[in-house]
């Protein structure tokens, strides 16, 4: 595929269409991107071993709105606030500490979900009002998350205990932020869509 295909396929798909735009504004949008990430981390429900927040969600509606690269780089840039010691993390953590700990395998599929996401995105998958193939995307970018994050914690701490406590307890939870998810890029392609008018 060509560059300028899939810079239209991502003008097509991707609703705030940030391909083209300036490195200035793409800067901009990354760090409101983070600040998004840090809000949905301190929305936290206190679980043990893993917590439940918001951070699917706003990874998934990063990814698709903002498409696979600057996607992927927004979740990367907060990760790396939250690496060197910023409150960005689940309930205002931040450290070293949580990439080597039970939550370590949720962190690094983030970047990984929101270019999955982000690249079903600029295919068609969360365009044209085909809510059904933008929620299945949502829903692909969560699992990957459960799987990734439940793959790890069951090297630390068993299969059974991972699924009981770090997978099953989130499955409702990713499909009903996978529908809000779908919503939220709805309602903004919409917007843009009213705006071109």
């Amino acid at each position: 595929m060509s560059n300028s295909t899939s810079t239209a396929a991502a003008r097509a798909f991707v609703p705030l269409r940030l391909t083209d735009r300036p490195l200035a504004l793409r800067a901009a949008v990354v760090a409101l991107g983070t600040l998004f990430l840090a809000a949905s981390s301190w929305v936290e429900v206190p679980m043990l071993p893993v917590p439940m927040t918001m951070q699917t969600f706003a990874v998934t509606l990063i990814g698709a709105l903002y498409g696979w690269r600057l996607g992927a780089i927004t979740v990367l840039a907060w990760l790396g606030e939250g690496l060197v010691g910023m409150p960005v993390l689940a309930g205002g953590a931040g450290g070293v500490a949580h990439f080597a700990g039970p939550t370590a395998g949720y962190l690094f599929a983030f970047p990984l979900a929101a270019a999955l996401v982000g690249w079903l995105a600029e295919r068609g998958w969360t365009g044209r009002g085909n809510l059904l193939r933008s929620f299945g995307a949502m829903l692909l970018g969560n699992a990957f998350i459960l799987v990734t994050g439940g793959a790890w914690l069951a090297a630390m701490i068993g299969i059974d205990n991972a699924i009981t406590y770090g997978v099953a307890p989130f499955v409702l939870g990713a499909i009903v932020k996978s529908a809000l998810a779908t919503a939220s890029v709805e309602a903004t392609r919409r917007a843009g869509k009213a705006g071109q008018r």
